[in-house]
């Protein structure tokens, strides 16, 4: 049907939820985060991925970057959400990175991680019951797991943490819930976790603070952020999970 000056083409968006495994800033800028390359490939950066990206194979889809820094998922629930909820969109793709920023508050804690396990599943079966709601049933939705620094060795103090014995069973915790909490709102779990094994303590020094490290094998900075190469590896784990579904 041909559209007359009144009407419009429906707009399609993705929408980008979350903590810092999702944003630009520790990959070295605008446009250098997982979400910004999910949606727009740079090229020059990543010559394979030419071609592979939202905006391509989607014409007409836009980001909106509510992903922020050090965003818990109180903050997804109370802060995001509300501000999604009032752009009255209808997102065709969703993508969520959190739980990390919950784990941290907490780490080392024994006295307070339980408590914080709880509120995170709390929070997060709240935005995702609000999230199906928003964008309806077939809407993709690709929660990401909760990576580790450490590659599976606990050791945090090399990682400039506190040392704590309990660190990796409460990481595998945390995840196992993120997947169940996933399955039960027919969302797609994004293995960030597995993806980034071997690309941590075992690579390099993760505290190293540059975005882009000669080390490609190296997909941390600061300890906690994907910085460039990881951002890039992010982005895979979503792609990855989206060729699966059949939306790209």
């Amino acid at each position: 049907m041909r559209l007359t000056m009144f009407e419009e083409s429906p707009r399609r968006y993705y929408v980008s939820l979350g903590d810092s495994i999702s944003i630009d800033a520790y990959a070295g800028g605008s446009g250098r985060g997982a979400a910004s390359l999910l949606y727009q490939n740079r090229d020059n950066d990543f010559p394979g991925w030419q071609g592979k990206d939202l905006k391509t194979c989607l014409p007409g889809i836009r980001l909106i970057p509510l992903a922020m820094d050090g965003a818990t998922s109180a903050t997804l629930r109370y802060v995001q959400l509300p501000q999604l909820q009032e752009m009255r969109i209808h997102p065709e793709i969703i993508t969520v990175t959190i739980g990390g920023n919950d784990l941290l508050q907490s780490f080392g804690m024994d006295y307070r991680i339980q408590n914080t396990f709880q509120a995170l599943q709390e929070n997060l079966h709240a935005s995702l019951t609000l999230l199906r709601n928003m964008a309806g049933a077939e809407t993709p939705i690709l929660l990401g797991t909760i990576y580790d620094p450490s590659d599976g060795t606990g050791n945090a103090g090399e990682l400039q943490l506190s040392h704590w014995r309990d660190a990796l069973t409460w990481v595998a915790r945390f995840n196992t819930m993120l997947q169940e909490i996933a399955y039960e709102h027919q969302c797609t779990v994004a293995d960030i976790h597995g993806h980034f094994m071997g690309h941590g303590a075992v690579a390099g020094d993760p505290s190293q603070a540059e975005s882009h490290p000669e080390n490609r094998d190296l997909w941390y900075c600061g300890t906690i952020e994907p910085n460039a190469w990881g951002a890039s590896a992010v982005r895979a784990v979503l792609w990855d999970c989206l060729r699966t579904q059949g939306v790209l």
